[in-house]
């Protein structure tokens, strides 16, 4: 059985089945992490979606802010923003099938053989693994409880507060939470986010650094694979933690990763989230495998 990680698909299926094809992917045995943000922006959101749906039992998958924000564009339509690519969704006639199993998904999921965690953003350098899971279950139960998810989804958006505290409650330490997990770029070594840089490493806020580079990361020992930052094109030079997000709906590409031997193949993509005419899916490239 072989595990491939692959990065943000935002609604570009060509390149994904793409990359599939080059590694001959293999339902019946093999398994496909994805990082989260499958939909929106790309060409065909509903189409990767019942592409996933199709061959669940094959996929482990984690939430990215462009799924949750499907999920409250389902809860409150006047969320529907200008530039999304959901109304197909919203509008096919398999869409509750499609989002029932979306808010069974979960923020974090750890593989304890290989001790990798695959998370949308990144995990903050405060909290342990073991943390981690814990209160990415808190907002897991809030998405699959049919009583609670209106309230969360109505109350998940904005910025603050901007630092973790265990003492917050209700729908404030839900948005925390999940602004961690899924739209983390930049933060101080306490945890204090910055959600408004979105370039590369060398723009972080005086006092601010990428969450993955602080020496004192409670989660060093982990192996983390993440996606939602496309600005990285996938370079991320911190042992054991792998970029996956190298912008494909921006015109950039799709990245596969091997989780078990560290290979990597990317498809290169246009504007529009179709695989670029030249050169389709080039060899496996010489990055370093995962450390055992």
């Amino acid at each position: 059985m072989a595990v491939y990680a692959v990065g943000d698909l935002q609604g570009c299926l060509q390149p994904l089945k793409c990359l599939l094809e080059q590694v001959a992917f293999d339902p019946a045995n093999d398994k496909l992490w994805l990082v989260g943000d499958l939909i929106n922006r790309g060409p065909e959101s509903l189409e990767t979606l019942r592409f996933l749906y199709r061959m669940r039992e094959s996929v482990v998958c984690v939430l990215g802010n462009h799924d949750l924000h499907l999920l409250a564009v389902a809860y409150n339509i006047e969320r529907l923003k200008k530039g999304d690519t959901l109304r197909d969704i919203l509008q096919a006639p398999d869409c509750n099938d499609l989002l029932t199993w979306l808010r069974q998904q979960p923020l974090l999921h750890y593989d304890a053989e290989r001790n990798t965690a695959l998370v949308h953003a990144g995990i903050p350098p405060q909290w342990s693994l073991k943390k981690a899971l814990k209160y990415a279950g808190e907002v897991e139960h809030a998405l699959r409880d049919d009583s609670l998810i209106k309230p969360f989804l109505d109350g998940m958006y904005g910025n603050d507060p901007a630092k973790w505290d265990s003492d917050l409650t209700g729908i404030t330490r839900l948005r925390v939470i999940t602004n961690y997990f899924t739209r983390m770029r930049f933060c101080t070594r306490d945890g204090k986010l910055d959600l408004k840089s979105k370039e590369g490493l060398g723009t972080a806020p005086p006092g601010f650094a990428p969450w993955f580079s602080y020496k004192e990361r409670k989660t060093r020992d982990t192996k983390i694979i993440f996606g939602h930052w496309a600005a990285l094109e996938g370079q991320c030079s911190e042992p054991g933690v792998f970029a996956l997000d190298t912008g494909c709906v921006w015109g950039g590409a799709m990245t596969l990763l091997n989780v078990d031997t560290g290979q990597r193949l990317s498809c290169d993509c246009d504007e529009q989230g179709h695989p670029a005419p030249q050169p389709l899916c080039p060899p496996p490239s010489s990055q370093p495998p995962l450390e055992p």
